[in-house]
């Protein structure tokens, strides 16, 4: 199924006297690019949270949030440094002695310097985090891609309205095409009429010049294989299959089989069918973008 880049899933479990909350959102990008943000108690599960992502997310930039709050005892404990502690609390009382002040040494005024008191995530409980956390990053992802699905839905169906569009300005090209010939022939008949003043012109010579023009803006080819592409770009719709890329080149084909139709058309209706056709390939180019 057509799967979007755009997404949003968010999932939050309590349990074990854990509660663990993930929020993902996505957006459209050439490769997967994740941005994971998690406590730096969890830093040590990044790897298995990149690894959950990539069995169901395969392109997008990915924002990763992470929160943990824990009261088990066997998560964390707290290590004072008891050394530094003292260095500090006699460092108060010697900067007190020599300039004459007298306060007291509060718990107060130590709690908040860096490094006396470090929180540190003991490994007894590390599969138990794991597991709580790669439950909620699951439920999360089901969200994100359910919502992607939808997105996609919804892109595949606007391209499909567009696929009709497409084929009904190729079957307006192809008709006019028949027609240029024909009126290059009279117009040139007239022309050449008025030029040599009723003076009869070799009909094998005028033959030729209506072939080479013919010939110079044929354009048959490039409407089979404009025709070929909008078959195969409605088949790979169907796909279950990570397409968007493929989608990308197609349409770069495309786009440049009608800037030769463009270019050879010399006739003005053509060139007005042309401008639409591009804009309506721009338009589907722009949807695909978003395609995973």
């Amino acid at each position: 199924m057509i799967c979007s880049m755009t997404g949003y899933g968010r999932y939050e479990i309590e349990e074990n006297e854990r509660k663990v909350t993930v929020e993902i959102s996505s957006i459209n990008h050439r490769y997967l690019d994740l941005n994971i943000r998690m406590p730096r108690t969890l830093a040590h599960l990044e790897d298995t949270v990149r690894t959950t992502i990539k069995q169901k997310v395969a392109r997008g930039k990915l924002d990763v949030n992470i929160y943990c709050y824990s009261t088990a005892e066997e998560d964390v404990e707290i290590i004072v440094n008891d050394n530094l502690c003292k260095g500090y609390i006699d460092g108060f009382r010697k900067i007190g002695e020599t300039f004459k002040i007298e306060d007291d040494i509060k718990l107060s005024h130590l709690i908040g310097i860096n490094d006396i008191v470090m929180i540190q995530k003991k490994d007894g409980g590390s599969d138990e985090v794991a597991e709580t956390l790669v439950k909620a990053l699951e439920f999360a992802l089901n969200e994100l891609v359910n919502m992607r699905l939808k997105e996609g839905a919804a892109l595949k169906k606007d391209i499909q309205d567009k696929i009709k569009t497409l084929n009904q300005l190729l079957e307006g090209i192809s008709k006019r095409s028949y027609l240029v010939v024909d009126e290059y022939k009279k117009k040139l008949e007239a022309r050449i009429t008025v030029l040599t003043e009723n003076i009869s012109v070799d009909p094998n010579r005028l033959a030729a010049e209506v072939a080479f023009f013919a010939d110079k803006c044929a354009i048959d080819e490039e409407l089979t294989r404009l025709r070929s592409h909008i078959l195969q770009l409605d088949r790979i719709l169907e796909e279950d299959s990570i397409v968007g890329r493929k989608l990308d080149f197609l349409m770069q084909e495309m786009n440049r089989e009608a800037n030769t139709i463009g270019s050879k058309a010399n006739d003005y209706e053509i060139t007005r069918y042309v401008v639409d056709l591009k804009t309506e390939i721009e338009k589907v180019r722009e949807q695909i973008q978003n395609i995973e």
